[in-house]
């Protein structure tokens, strides 16, 4: 080892060691790496420090650690969750303020921390604003502001230039209605609860509404109950069906939305599921055909042992307490994006109605009678009476997969707005006799679990290949109504769960999957934020092995199968792996962006029926390519 490279190991260990000194935490792990930064109860992951780092550059790194340090010492996650506001709106400036008490105890505190998390925080909000999606809203700026206009008024930290003059466009309006409030939050710092609930006021002065809770709603929420009575009522007609119906019978004449018409907002009444189940089920379904490639694993790649891998379904990692516990968690989170994802959703479920538009036979001698051809009776009485009978136009049978990245740097908003936004489609396709399968995919273990202990048992063999336990996670079957695993998407939001990703092998899996049902249509969505990672498997491996074996894997997929693959990242670009992709920097977009990925497939020429295209060329209208 050179005298640089001894230098730098000193300077890790160092700066880990302050990290588990001042979080309390002297059996963290802590490691370095390129990706992106990440902090669990038990594990940090700190930015990678170049060969010969600048002072800026280890200022940066350490101001990650002391910001992590600081939240595992003085944060109360329970706490926290129990007076986190219901709004989106609320939460992000809910968060904005704690993070804000957060750092400001550890600045106030420590000097040198205080200028080692302003250099990493003039750092982040550069690339943050460099990086905002488009759709950011005023609510993402006053956020940012907010936090901004704390930090400095806890704890004299000075607005990074980059942000100055978004601040300078919020400060007079924060200052008007909060900023004796502000003052007060001093005296508060130490105190959790008490900040909290000063923090609610300062939401409800800055947006009136936007610091409601769960308390606040309980029995309020009109979706809860219409799922209760879907359970009673099965069959029963809903408001949202009705709606829906109209806007097809619209679309089916080939006019155009009406901008007084209104968007109906999702009520997702659990109503029928059965029925549209096994809509799909029908006599003289085509049986896929034999498919090109054997799904294998790409030549090259290895995998030290299967022994400890398993696929299991989600009924089997919890208790059913547990599950009904998680279930009703995450319906709590449901109602910020319910509005929002749901319009998004009932515009999918209208283009997915409108493809099975519905003809007539005439001329029948039974069915429903012919109002329109009783004239011929008037002029002819020995006419017999014209019946006639509606049929529906082809419309390709249609599997979906959604495979979620269930590893930890999902923890937190990540995998709570994947869980809601995975909910509220599932519902969606269902309704429109589109089956659908959710899937998850993780690893058992850290650092390799029993696959790493058996290799170091057998004398550590050269070039192992993946040295880790899998776990494939099964949350709702294609062929289960979502009524009956509406329980286990939950499970998404189970602490512990999230570990280590290893998406090659997962997307084989749920490839493998797809091909083995019979419906003529398979698309399979990946939702993921940041590329494999498995500490075991790299330290023992080229540090390119996992994510070149992704690649092999998705060309293979992409040139030889059926199966229509898409990506979602989220912070993470998969336009590189990905032909069909997409790429968000807010994981509040994700909703958005699945129901927009889908609805260009489902839009495609090829989707639509014989009869739409050719309205559709006859208004001039150019199809739509994903």
């Amino acid at each position: 080892m050179s005298e640089q490279e001894d230098r730098l190991e000193q300077l890790e260990r160092a700066i880990a060691v302050c990290l588990k000194t001042v979080a309390g935490r002297a059996d963290m792990v802590v490691q370095y790496g390129p990706r992106k930064a990440m902090l669990t109860d038990d594990r940090a992951r700190l930015p990678q420090l170049p060969h010969e780092p600048e002072a800026e550059d280890i200022a940066f790194v350490r101001g990650v650690a002391d910001r992590f340090a600081l939240r595992l010492a003085y944060h109360d996650e329970r706490l926290h969750n129990e007076r986190l506001p219901r709004t989106l709106h609320g939460i992000a400036l809910f968060e904005a303020l704690e993070d804000a008490r957060i750092e400001a105890i550890g600045a106030l505190a420590m000097p040198g921390m205080a200028a080692n998390m302003q250099a990493e925080l003039e750092e982040r909000i550069t690339r943050q604003l460099k990086t905002v999606s488009p759709l950011a809203s005023d609510v993402d700026e006053l956020a940012l502001a907010l936090g901004l206009l704390a930090r400095e008024r806890l704890a004299g930290l000075p607005v990074p230039a980059a942000a100055q003059a978004l601040v300078a466009r919020w400060r007079d309006h924060i200052e008007k209605h909060a900023g004796e409030r502000l003052e007060r939050l001093r005296d508060m710092l130490h105190d959790q609860a008490a900040f909290a609930d000063m923090v609610r006021d300062i939401i409800h002065a800055l947006d009136p509404g936007a610091a409601e809770t769960d308390e606040q709603d309980v029995g309020q929420r009109p979706d809860e109950e219409s799922e209760e009575a879907g359970d009673v009522g099965e069959g029963e007609p809903n408001e949202m069906e009705d709606a829906a119906s109209e806007d097809v019978s619209a679309a089916g004449g080939g006019e155009q939305e009406s901008a007084d018409r209104g968007e109906v907002d999702a009520q997702f009444v659990d109503q029928g599921m059965d029925d549209a189940q096994d809509a799909g089920d029908a006599d003289g379904l085509m049986t896929a055909p034999p498919m090109p490639m054997s799904n294998e694993q790409p030549e090259g790649y290895r995998v030290f042992t299967t022994e400890f891998d398993e696929v299991v379904v989600a009924e089997e990692l919890a208790t059913p307490e547990e599950l009904n516990r998680l279930r009703m968690q995450l319906d709590k989170q449901v109602g910020p994006l319910q509005g929002v994802v749901g319009r998004l959703a009932n515009r999918l479920q209208r283009l997915l109605l409108a493809q099975q538009s519905r003809a007539w036979e005439f001329d029948l001698e039974e069915g429903m009678l012919d109002a329109a051809r009783l004239a011929r009776v008037v002029v002819d009485p020995l006419q017999p009476l014209s019946f006639k009978q509606e049929k529906e136009s082809d419309f390709r049978d249609t599997v979906v997969t959604l495979l979620i990245d269930n590893s930890g740097s999902m923890r937190g908003r990540p995998i709570t707005i994947a869980a809601i936004c995975t909910d509220i489609l599932a519902r969606t396709l269902e309704r429109c006799g589109v089956k659908v399968e959710i899937l998850g995919f993780t690893t058992r273990e850290w650092k390799g679990g029993r696959a790493r202990k058996k290799w170091l048992a057998e004398n550590r063999p050269p070039n192992p290949g993946r040295l880790n336990d899998l776990r494939h996670i099964v949350y709702k079957p294609a062929d289960v109504p979502y009524r009956r695993g509406r329980r286990s998407i939950g499970l998404m939001l189970r602490e512990g769960l999230l570990k280590e990703n290893i998406d090659g092998e997962a997307l084989l899996w749920a490839h493998q999957r797809l091909l083995a049902r019979p419906e003529q249509r398979r698309i399979l969505m990946v939702i993921s934020d940041g590329a494999p990672v498995d500490d075991s498997t790299l330290t023992v491996n080229d540090t390119a092995y996992l994510e070149r074996h992704l690649k092999e894997v998705i060309a293979d997929i992409e040139a030889r199968s059926p199966v229509e693959l898409v990506a979602i990242g989220i912070g993470h670009d998969v336009t590189r792996y990905y032909r069909r992709a997409l790429t968000i920097h807010d994981v509040e977009g994700l909703g958005q962006a699945m129901m927009e990925k889908l609805a260009e497939l489902f839009a495609e020429e090829g989707a639509l029926p014989a009869r739409q295209r050719r309205r559709r060329h006859q208004r001039g209208a150019q199809p739509q390519v994903a």
